[in-house]
C-alpha cells in the first residue's frame, strides 16, 4: 500500500466533524461469549469487552474514510490520521478486524505502526510493530471477536481494490471471512486445461501426463507422494510437485477428481468432482490467492463458487445454493519407494509439472510454527504433528496420531473407533468402514484439522 502525505482536504475533514456531532455507539454493553478455555486465556490473556449493536454514523464514515478511500485512492494522508484517531477512541474491538485486514497490505513501516498502535488501543494490548499483523490477527481468533457491522463490504473494498481478480469472490455465503487472508499471490483464473499457460499465481495442473512407475526415474525411493486409488487404479502426486501446483484436476479410475494440496497444512486431500446435482458442470478447482486458517481457500472456476477446502463443501455462490458436497477418496502420504512396490502398476505424474523445486517448508520455513494466523491450537498435539483425520457414521470428527497410529498397526494391534477402521497401506494409514469399504481418510497436521474440526476426538491407542 502507498504511503503519502498529501494535503489536507477540508471537505473530508468538515464531513467526518458532521458525522461526529451525530449518534455514536449503538450499545456500549458486554456482549456475552461463552468461556474461552484456559489455554487461551494463559496464551493470549483475557479478552476485551465487547460492545453491542450497530456502529454510529460518525464510525461508519471514518471507516469509510479509513478503510475504503485510502485503498481506492492508493494513498494515506491526514484524513486518514483523523479517522484512525476516531476509530482508537471508540475502544470497539470488533473494528480491530478491519485493521487486521489493512495490515496485511500495509507496506510502509509508518502505516504498519500507526494501524498496530489503533489495534493496541481496541484490544487493550501493547501490540510490538514487528509481524504486528500476525500477532494482532492471533488475538482476534483466539478470543472469537465478532466481526462489526457490515464488515465483508469494507473488507471486500480493501481486497478487490488492492489485489485484483476478486470481484466474484468476496460475497455473502457460509463462510467466516474474519480468518480470510491474502496468501500472497494471485487468484489463478487461467481457463480448464491450460497447465502450461504463465500466470502470477500457484498454477493448477488439469489433466496432467502421467507415466509409469518404471519410466520415473526422476524420484527417488524417499521422496514424499500422496498416493490415491480409485476403481483398482492407483496414481501418485509427488510432494515436489503438489508443493508448487497446490492443486491437480485429474481423471482416475473412470472418475473426475479435484486434488488440492495445502503446504501450510500438509494435507492433500481428493475431491470426487463427478458426484455432483443434476444440471451442475464438474466443478474445476482453483486456488484463490486466499487463506482460512492457514488453509487455501479454493473455488469453482466455473460459477466462482468457493469452497471449504477442508470440509469439502460449497460456501459461496451457485453451488452453495445447490448444496454442493464433494465426497473423498482417500489419500495415502508415503513414500516413493514403499508406494511403488506395493503397487507396481501406478502411474505417476511427469517431472516437468514439479517446476524444479521440492520445499519441505514444516522443517524449513514453517520450523517454528504456522507462519499464517491461526489463534489458539487445541494443545493436545503440537502443531505440526502428523495426524490422521476421519469422521465417523455419526458425524463425529476423529484424528488419530499417525506415528502412533502406525505403531499400533505394525504389531497387530486393532484400531477402531464407531465404524472406523484404520489399515496400513504402502507405508501410509487409511480408514475403512466396517465392511471394507473406503470412508476417504487424508493425513495433516493436527493444528489444521483441529481448526476446522474443533471438536474433534483424538484416539489415544
Amino acid at each position: 500500500m502507498v504511503f503519502a502525505q498529501k494535503p489536507f482536504s477540508r471537505g473530508l475533514l468538515a464531513g467526518l466533524c458532521v458525522a461526529l456531532s451525530m449518534t455514536v455507539s449503538g450499545s456500549l454493553h458486554a456482549q456475552d461469549a461463552a468461556p474461552l478455555p484456559d489455554y487461551v486465556i494463559e496464551e493470549f490473556g483475557a479478552p476485551p469487552e465487547i460492545p453491542t449493536g450497530p456502529l454510529s454514523n460518525a464510525m461508519q464514515f471514518a471507516l469509510r474514510v479509513a478503510f475504503v478511500d485510502s485503498v481506492s485512492l492508493g494513498t494515506w494522508d491526514e484524513n486518514q490520521n483523523l479517522a484512525l484517531a476516531e476509530i482508537s477512541k471508540s475502544k470497539d474491538p470488533r473494528i480491530a478486524w478491519l485493521i487486521s485486514d489493512m495490515l496485511r497490505f500495509a507496506s510502509s513501516q509508518q502505516l504498519n505502526e500507526r494501524l498496530t498502535n489503533t489495534a493496541s488501543d481496541l484490544l487493550g494490548k501493547g501490540f510490538r510493530f514487528e509481524n504486528s499483523w500476525g500477532v494482532v490477527t492471533d488475538h482476534l481468533m483466539a478470543w472469537d471477536i465478532p466481526a462489526p457491522p457490515d464488515y465483508l463490504s469494507y473488507k471486500r473494498e480493501i481486497y478487490t481494490n488492492i489485489v485484483p481478480g476478486w470481484d466474484q469472490i468476496f460475497v455473502e455465503g457460509d463462510l467466516d471471512w474474519r480468518v480470510v487472508s491474502w496468501g500472497g499471490v494471485l487468484i489463478d483464473e487461467r481457463p480448464h486445461d491450460k497447465t502450461d499457460d504463465a500466470c502470477n499465481c500457484i498454477p493448477a495442473a488439469d489433466n496432467p501426463e502421467v507415466t509409469s512407475a518404471q519410466d520415473a526415474t526422476w524420484l527417488d525411493d524417499d521422496d514424499i507422494v500422496f498416493g490415491v486409488e480409485v476403481n483398482g487404479e492407483y496414481r501418485a502426486y509427488p510432494r515436489q510437485i503438489m508443493e508448487v501446483r497446490e492443486m491437480v484436476n485429474d481423471t482416475l479410475g473412470g472418475r473426475d477428481l479435484g486434488i488440492p494440496y495445502c503446504t501450510l497444512c500438509g494435507a492433500a486431500q481428493a475431491y470426487f468432482t463427478d458426484d455432483v446435482p443434476e444440471g451442475v458442470d464438474r466443478p474445476i478447482l482453483r486456488t484463490s490467492g486466499l487463506l482460512s486458517r492457514s488453509n487455501k481457500v479454493m473455488y469453482d472456476l466455473n460459477t466462482y463458487s468457493v469452497f471449504d477446502t477442508f470440509l469439502g463443501h460449497a460456501v459461496t455462490g451457485p453451488l452453495a445454493e445447490k448444496g454442493v458436497q464433494l465426497k473423498q477418496a482417500t489419500v495415502i502420504t508415503t513414500d516413493w519407494g514403499t508406494w511403488k512396490k506395493e503397487h507396481p502398476e501406478t502411474t505417476v505424474l511427469l517431472e516437468r509439472y514439479a517446476l524444479g523445486r521440492d520445499p519441505d517448508f514444516r522443517n524449513g520455513r514453517d520450523a517454528n510454527g504456522p507462519i499464517f494466523p491461526v489463534g489458539d491450537v487445541d494443545p493436545r498435539l503440537s502443531v505440526h504433528e502428523d495426524i490422521i483425520g476421519v469422521v465417523t457414521a455419526s458425524g463425529k470428527p476423529v484424528a488419530f496420531q499417525r506415528s502412533t497410529a502406525v505403531a499400533a498397526l505394525i504389531r497387530g494391534d486393532s484400531i477402531e473407533v464407531e465404524n472406523v477402521r484404520l489399515e496400513l497401506d504402502a507405508g501410509g494409514v487409511r480408514a475403512v468402514d466396517i465392511d471394507g469399504t473406503d470412508l476417504g481418510s487424508h493425513q495433516s497436521f493436527w493444528f489444521a484439522w483441529s481448526q476446522f474440526h474443533p471438536d474433534t476426538e483424538l484416539w489415544q491407542g
